[in-house]
């Protein structure tokens, strides 16, 4: 028997897949925005599912690959084997910064401090002439792909795909390594795993540095995807978009974060589409999905007729 996970894996890459093939470029870009909110939302997923740590200010790992990818167009560097890898880099650097002085905290005063640091990136963009201030930075174009033009929305879409099938396959093949083993024993108890042996701090920022890296990535691909990078990327707001995408998607599910990427932005573009005042609809589906969901869509999905998940 296959594995009902696996089964639910393979239909949500099997029609993101299939969009450009049945939709209009409209669609296709739809589908690239749902991939790259969902990497991105996988990079925090690894640090409050696996780590146990509520980051609010994750947007700043985002913004960073955003705004490397913008900094490399304006420079006239477009090669994406040149820009994605530095931009994954970038923001693990920041991640190392930020993850190994809030790590010095935790609980409220962690979320707040991850907060503070996001906001104070987003203070620094929006100021900076380098950056192109509050007006953000514009990209000539998209990036090549070993020479290849990304231009087409379809070729774009499945470079993303298979990006996203990556990060997905690492991420799940971590949390089962013994590192991913210890961190989450770290989470479940981690008085009792330092009296083990293990040093908490050093797995914490190693999983923290992890989970930028990856939305760091998902910064440099929504650049590409607008050809913009804005101070918004660094906003508090853009953190707890991806952390409703986690909660929404099923904390710990890693795909659930496709999932909760693919209904809140589909809810968000069918319902604008109705009212002006989709938020005050948008809300209770979100809340409903939240409590009767379980562990959200993830949990709702692979939840056996007798209550348990497979």
């Amino acid at each position: 028997m296959i594995p009902r996970r696996l089964v639910v894996i393979g239909l949500i890459f099997a029609v993101l897949a299939a969009v450009p093939l049945y939709g209009a470029d409209y669609y296709t870009g739809l589908a690239t925005k749902i991939m790259i909110f969902g990497l991105a939302a996988l990079g925090l997923d690894a640090l409050v599912g696996i780590g146990g740590m509520i980051s609010f200010g994750h947007a700043a790992f985002f913004g960073i690959g955003a705004y490397v990818a913008g900094l490399f167009g304006k420079s006239g560097i477009d090669e994406g084997l040149i820009v994605w890898p530095t931009a994954i880099a970038v923001a693990a650097l920041f991640g190392a910064v930020i993850g190994s002085l809030s790590l010095r905290t935790r609980g409220a005063a962690f979320i707040m401090i991850t907060l503070a640091f996001a906001q104070m990136l987003f203070f620094i963009a929006a100021s900076l002439p380098a950056l192109g201030t509050s007006d953000g930075i514009g990209l000539p174009h998209r990036n090549s792909l070993a020479g290849h033009s990304l231009g087409r929305a379809v070729d774009f879409h499945y470079v993303v795909l298979l990006l996203l099938a990556g990060a997905l396959a690492l991420t799940d093949f971590l949390a089962r390594t013994p590192f991913g083993r210890a961190v989450d024993g770290i989470r479940q108890n981690e008085p009792r795993m330092g009296a083990l042996g293990y040093n908490p701090t050093i797995y914490q920022l190693a999983c923290f540095i992890f989970g930028a890296a990856v939305t760091g990535l998902a910064g440099a691909l929504v650049a590409n995807l607008s050809l913009f990078a804005a101070p918004d990327n660094l906003h508090w707001m853009t953190s707890g978009t991806l952390l409703v995408i986690v909660i929404l998607g099923g904390v710990g599910s890693l795909f659930g974060s496709v999932l909760g990427a693919a209904v809140l932005i589909v809810l968000e573009e069918v319902l604008a589409e109705v009212t002006d005042h989709w938020m005050m609809i948008l809300g209770p589906v979100l809340i409903a999905v939240v409590l009767f969901g379980g562990n959200g869509l993830a949990g709702f999905l692979l939840r056996r007729p007798h209550g348990r998940t497979s």
